[in-house]
């Protein structure tokens, strides 16, 4: 078998597939010392990662670079993960960054970094699927624990705030074995209740007491939410993967219940304001109106209305005027006209010729008019017609006078 001839495109094209293909590089975690960096105005990160025995090429898009939580530097030991593939262009290997984190914060922020990545890739943080918070909510359903500061805040924020909204609270397991699968099953309880609004939440902790939030199951059924839903984890500087998927985040579950509700005394403010607006509108337009009416009851028309009559019958006559004399001055122009046509036709009638000593020859046969002597021979009858008749007569012979 001959082995093909291959560009150095193709071949880089291929090696490209394999790596790209394998699933061991398409998902793959590094520890490394960062070299080389650089930062373009683009947004993007290029870098080297290295160890004592060789060097990954990486860039991280600015997208991911953004989220990182932490400064990049050159000589930093870090954590990176992403996938492996081929930048075809130089013909070299290189890690597509998703992730990254200081050496040594640890495994758990490890996997919500793989995991956060994943989930954004899937589309689940994209703001264009998010839905606005209503703004009147007719009930609202508490996915927290039953007992503690949390629901409590809530609970007294929202009754204050808008006393209007229904309060349902699903008590939920939000920490410790078990509890992904609680909060899980409470979300699907309260996307099925007849509620406007879901506020998932609870108080800080460290990490590992929020890490209920950051499992996979937790944030697909946040994204899974027939409902619009608050996410509410931690104190501010704490974030969950429910952060991200949720349609909106609050720093702390006091937070949510104060996004959720309206303040009812800024509403009865607002109405207070409105009523007032309203109220002196409708005065400056009776006002307004009755002006007009009272001007409308003094015009001398309403106290004499036979001077409109009068007025509109004068007006006719002098409609009738005008209509005669342009009806007079357009039948004389019509009548200069005709006798002007009548003249040209009276010029163009044969008899006038006839009057004026003239004759008309035709033939007797066929009537057609004798205008040469080359129009007739001897012996062909011929009507000549005068001013009071016809003559009948013979052709005896012709001359021509050219």
């Amino acid at each position: 078998m001959r082995t093909p001839i291959l560009s150095v495109g193709e071949v880089t094209a291929y090696v490209k597939r394999l790596m790209d293909r394998d699933e061991v590089l398409a998902d793959i975690i590094v520890r490394a010392e960062i070299s080389n960096l650089r930062r373009p105005s683009s947004g993007h990160m290029y870098f080297s990662l290295k160890d004592d025995r060789s060097v990954l090429h990486a860039v991280c898009f600015r997208g991911h670079a953004a989220s990182l939580g932490f400064d990049p530097e050159d000589g930093m030991q870090v954590i990176a993960g992403g996938n492996i593939t081929v930048y075809e262009r130089q013909g070299r290997y290189q890690l597509i960054t998703r992730f990254m984190r200081p050496d040594g914060v640890g495994d758990l922020a490890a996997a919500f970094e793989k995991l956060k990545a994943k989930l954004e890739a899937e589309g689940l943080f994209a703001e264009d699927r998010k839905r606005s918070l209503p703004r009147f909510p007719r009930a609202i359903a508490l996915v927290t624990s039953g007992t503690g500061a949390a629901v409590r805040d809530m609970i007294s924020i929202l009754g204050s705030r808008y006393p209007l909204a229904r309060i349902k609270l699903i008590p939920t397991l939000v920490q410790g074995e078990g509890s992904a699968q609680s909060i899980v099953n409470s979300l699907r309880a309260a996307s099925r209740a007849d509620v406007d609004l879901i506020i998932l939440g609870r108080g800080g902790g460290s990490l590992e007491d929020l890490w209920s939030f950051n499992e996979e199951p937790v944030a697909r059924e946040v994204f899974a939410s027939r409902v619009p839903l608050i996410s509410a984890v931690g104190h501010e500087t704490d974030y969950a993967l429910t952060d991200f998927v949720a349609d909106a985040r609050a720093a702390t579950p006091s937070h949510a219940a104060e996004m959720a509700v309206p303040d009812a005394e800024e509403l009865l403010g607002y109405l207070e304001g409105f009523r007032y607006r309203m109220s002196s509108r409708l005065r400056m337009l009776l006002q307004e109106y009755g002006l007009r009416l009272q001007a409308t009851i003094a015009h001398p028309l309403l106290e004499r209305p036979r001077l409109l009559v009068d007025n509109k019958a004068q007006q006719l006559d002098d409609l009738q005027r005008t209509l005669a004399t342009n009806a007079r001055q357009l039948g004389q122009l019509w009548r200069a006209r005709l006798d002007t046509i009548a003249a040209r036709l009276a010029s163009l009638d044969p008899r006038a010729v006839l009057r004026r000593g003239y004759s008309i020859v035709r033939r007797a046969d066929d009537g057609k008019l004798v205008t040469s002597v080359r129009a007739v021979a001897g012996g062909d009858a011929l009507t000549i017609a005068v001013t009071d008749g016809e003559i009948a007569a013979e052709v005896r012979g012709a001359t021509s006078t050219s």
